[in-house]
């Protein structure tokens, strides 16, 4: 056994899920293992792919975090070695920002003899993300609808994933910044545009909560950010207007995307043959999957020193 004193394991996140915009998120089962001990310098240790010029000093966002938690707690902040090995992919849509809010924040509560409850560590880490459904997917697993009152406030309602539900995920080998994908996005919008927003994004708490999963062919739809998006996305458009007839009841982008998500039950195979396919002929080369539901969320072992 690794002589590290913790062992922190975040799961990755997809956002919206078509129409609930900044709001409903959920985890899936690819990790960031944070493994931290206390040292007398700090430094990181980047393990495998995924981690291109990530920093390795105190500007990491994951040691920032954790100084953030210590100086909200009115503590010394330690030096800490920490080595993060992640199977998640930087700008595809899945949360990786995301799970390093939520591994520095739920590594250093511990640490810190846990002076925050759960719900203040998912305040802090929406404060920080700016939004609240992938901190929170991470931080609690399954699905999640969270939004933030005029106080600043965020709550949140964990819902459990439908019995049968399957996703298979799309993940391209090239990257799209959040800005990039959020300055595509109108300023404004039409009330029709709106009430569009409003309904689907009901309709799809309503399926997922129910179990109602026929009801996500009409819940998917969104007008709100996937329109403005797709032509970031070349193929995604096609896979939405044929992914019925190979079994899903529709095809979103994760997040900000280029990660496209599509939701089925049963075999995969025809599914992922199709989308992997269909986006070749666009020229995009992607790793095409089912991919678990994590519902577990962050958990956090500590190991005894002997």
């Amino acid at each position: 056994m690794d002589d590290y004193d913790m062992y922190v394991k975040v799961p990755a996140s997809t956002a919206n899920l078509g129409p609930g915009f900044d709001s409903v998120g959920m985890a899936l089962q690819l990790y960031t293992t944070l493994k931290v001990k206390q040292s007398n310098r700090t430094k990181f240790y980047l393990v495998g792919d995924n981690q291109e010029n990530i920093p390795t000093d105190k500007s990491n966002l994951i040691y920032q975090t954790i100084d953030f938690l210590y100086k909200k707690a009115g503590l010394q902040t330690p030096e800490l070695e920490i080595e993060v090995e992640t199977d998640i992919p930087l700008a595809r849509g899945l949360g990786s920002s995301g799970t390093a809010i939520v591994g520095g924040l739920v590594a250093a509560n511990v640490l810190a003899g846990e002076p925050f409850s759960k719900q203040e560590i998912f305040q802090f880490a929406s404060e920080m993300e700016g939004h609240p459904d992938n901190v929170g997917a991470s931080l609690f697993g399954g699905i999640i609808v969270a939004a933030k009152n005029e106080l600043g406030d965020y709550a949140h309602v964990p819902l459990s994933p439908p019995k049968g539900l399957k996703i298979v995920v799309a993940i391209p080998d090239f990257e799209l910044p959040t800005k990039l994908a959020r300055e595509v996005l109108p300023d404004d919008y039409s009330r029709q545009d709106v009430v569009h927003a409003l309904s689907h994004s009901a309709l799809l708490v309503a399926a997922i909560a129910k179990g109602d999963l026929s009801a996500l062919q009409v819940a998917l739809e969104d007008r709100i950010h996937q329109p403005y998006r797709m032509a970031l996305l070349p193929g995604f458009e096609a896979l939405q207007k044929n992914c019925r007839n190979y079994g899903a009841f529709g095809t979103v982008i994760s997040g900000a995307g280029p990660t496209i998500l599509a939701f089925t039950t049963g075999d995969c195979t025809q599914l992922v043959d199709f989308m992997e396919k269909t986006l070749q002929n666009h020229g995009v080369s992607a790793k095409v999957m089912e991919l678990a539901i994590d519902t577990s969320g962050t958990t956090c072992s500590v190991l005894l020193k002997k």
